[in-house]
């Protein structure tokens, strides 16, 4: 009966004292696939951004509607120095432009369609600035990245900001993204860079770090994505159709 009562004991205490159970995935390919699906069904979020290259920083903020026919997305940033909001929807990606440029940029109206491959004014100057601003806030974007060429580095359980949170270090290979480069990276772009990506107990992104440092050299390069509220309601609209020049 004793020996019996220790055994008994003794299992008590290893379930309350054992190891957390390790994260979830071991392999980029299912680590990307799993936290895509959850941003699907996640449907929508809020989001902040935070931009550090060298000595220029910048911010933004907004929301999302997540969805198996892609991202839309409005947010504000002052990426140009000064605030301007940017709004993705059904593909297309729209900037409002600022008020003393309307006459010359937008034929007068606030709103223009931005494109990277775009011959107006507007987009041949910011056009592929703003088109990869708008796709690191997309944690699909990153995601397909991680699938087609990350690598798990360390993976470990613990908490962001009191939440808690699987964060996976994973390193990309430029090498086999082949056209598809993050954040503007000139074709060519050659090298390894880190990820890190922290999920919830639901597999969605709370938050997402890229560091182009090591293939930059030229100083601090890193964006820093969060997301939170998922699922709360969004607002994504296009602008009015005849306020776009």
């Amino acid at each position: 009966m004793r020996k019996a009562a220790v055994v008994l004991l003794l299992v008590l205490l290893t379930g309350c004292t054992g190891a957390p159970a390790p994260p979830a995935f071991t392999d980029a390919r299912a680590l990307a696939d799993a936290a895509t699906a959850a941003t699907t069904a996640g449907g929508s979020a809020k989001f902040s951004t935070d931009v550090a290259v060298g000595q220029v920083r910048s911010k933004g903020q907004g929301q999302a509607r997540f969805g198996p026919g892609g991202t839309s997305q409005v947010m504000t940033t002052d990426f140009i120095g000064e605030p301007m909001e940017l709004r993705l929807v059904a593909g297309k990606l729209y900037a409002k432009v600022p008020e003393g440029s309307r006459d010359e940029v937008g034929a007068g109206k606030p709103w223009v369609a931005v494109a990277a491959d775009g011959t107006d004014p507007f987009s041949q100057v910011l056009g592929g600035s703003l088109a990869q601003l708008a796709a690191q806030n997309d944690p699909a974007h990153t995601l397909g990245e991680i699938r087609t060429a990350g690598s798990i580095v360390s993976a470990e359980r613990g908490q962001l900001d009191g939440v808690a949170a699987e964060h996976y270090r994973v390193e990309l290979d430029l090498s086999r993204l082949g056209a598809d480069l993050p954040a503007g990276l000139p074709a060519g772009s050659a090298g390894r860079f880190p990820v890190e990506l922290w999920l919830d107990d639901a597999h969605r992104p709370v938050q997402v770090v890229l560091d182009l440092s090591p293939i930059l050299q030229g100083g601090e390069a890193r964006i820093t994505t969060r997301y939170r509220e998922w699922g709360a309601p969004v607002d994504v609209q296009p602008p009015p159709a005849g306020e776009v020049g």
